[in-house]
């Protein structure tokens, strides 16, 4: 339902609309790997203090991270902003939309904090193409309070969640033994063949995992010149399941493929996993009901991919920020149909009308959701209430 501060934040969102494109046009054209996104950090926190907040830059012992807070009294949301890229085909997943939708939103929820009486905390949470920055956050304290954590993730179409996957990656290495390919093969003891017999033995693993499971690897080193027998040879793995929980059993049948390798090639393998693991979504529904009624109020359809069958598969590390608090991770129509994340078609969308559309109404619907939050105590109720039933003893920042 619309009311007056719903009203005041869809306008005041419209006035922002130049400077959040321009925002996003500038995030699109400057791509930076996680945890080297020093000019967004900078673009963003400038903005910010432009409209008279205070930011902390920096902020959890993570160099392009940022924390602005409005308000003092009243229901803590948390806003969250990507706006990391990709190696090669640079903002493929759209994460200049997410950061500049997300300041929309905390922008035009700050206008209205004193006056409703509610509190919102603008995260700039870097790296989440593979860094777990929001878990290097969650460490130092980032997500230790607040009733409710959101943000918008581009798609090809509006979707309420992301199919999403737990996972962790593993970096394997095989020690052999190096000789004169010619000359004395026999001398040898064939690296890159165990790395080989590894990938073939996990080739075969996957004939026998649930269809909601992934694993794919790399190789990183196979050797240095074709007349050396290789005495060292790298890869690196994706192990990816439906929950946290269901992934480590997995892991563990990995590990048996890439290890088995080494007896029959004579060699050792050294194994060092990521200091993090992404966990699995945990949509919080009433959360999620509050947006779509917001989405719906602007127009837009948006779609249960357990009921459409339109789904878009992949892991974030707000997997493990929706263990923490209620969160929702919704996708908002940012492509044509059919046109995936993480290619350089996305990319092109990303950065033209499609993607300025997607910053307006995604900031728009957060920010109602965010009045949702602040002027509705039974709301936040349910969230708390429906978060308790599922909570879980895994440590997702271990």
């Amino acid at each position: 339902m619309m009311n007056a501060e719903k009203t005041a934040v869809i306008t005041e969102i419209d006035r922002l609309a130049p400077k959040l494109i321009e925002v996003s046009h500038k995030i699109h054209a400057h791509p930076e790997l996680n945890f080297e996104e020093h000019y967004a950090h900078d673009l963003l926190c400038s903005v910010l203090e432009e409209f008279g907040l205070q930011v902390t830059r920096h902020a959890f012992g993570v160099a392009t991270a940022f924390e602005a807070v409005v308000g003092t009294t009243g229901a803590e949301v948390l806003v969250l902003l990507e706006y990391d890229a990709l190696p090669g085909i640079g903002h493929g997943c759209g994460h200049n939309v997410i950061a500049a939708a997300g300041l929309g939103a905390g922008l035009a929820a700050a206008v209205l904090a004193q006056q409703v009486g509610g509190r919102v905390r603008i995260l700039g949470t870097p790296a989440e193409e593979g860094g777990g920055g929001k878990i290097a956050m969650a460490r130092q304290g980032a997500f230790n309070t607040g009733v409710a954590a959101m943000m918008v993730h581009p798609a090809d179409a509006d979707l309420i969640r992301m199919d999403s996957i737990a996972v962790h990656t593993v970096d394997v290495t095989y020690q052999g033994k190096a000789a004169h390919a010619a000359a004395a093969p026999w001398e040898g003891r064939n690296a890159l063949d165990a790395a080989v017999l590894g990938y073939v033995n996990v080739a075969a693993l996957r004939q026998h995992i649930r269809p909601s499971e992934r694993i794919h690897g790399i190789f990183t080193e196979a050797g240095e010149k074709p007349n050396i027998v290789p005495r060292q040879a790298a890869a690196t793995w994706y192990v990816r399941s439906d929950t946290i929980s269901s992934l480590q059993p997995l892991k563990k049948r990995v590990m048996a493929c890439l290890e088995g390798a080494t007896s029959a090639c004579g060699c050792t393998m050294d194994s060092q996993w990521d200091d993090h693991t992404y966990a699995d979504v945990r949509d919080n529904m009433a959360l999620v009901g509050a947006y779509v009624q917001n989405m719906t109020a602007l127009g837009r359809h948006v779609m249960d991919p357990r009921v459409s069958g339109h789904s878009v598969v992949g892991s974030t590390d707000m997997g493990n920020v929706s263990y923490l608090l209620p969160s929702i991770h919704p996708m908002i129509k940012m492509a044509p149909d059919g046109v995936a994340i993480h290619t350089e078609e996305f990319a092109h969308f990303a950065g033209g009308v499609l993607g300025d559309s997607a910053v307006v109404t995604g900031a728009q619907a957060m920010a109602m959701t965010v009045i949702d939050l602040w002027t509705k105590p039974d709301l936040c109720a349910q969230l708390s209430s429906e978060f308790a039933q599922v909570t879980s003893d895994i440590d997702v920042l271990a």
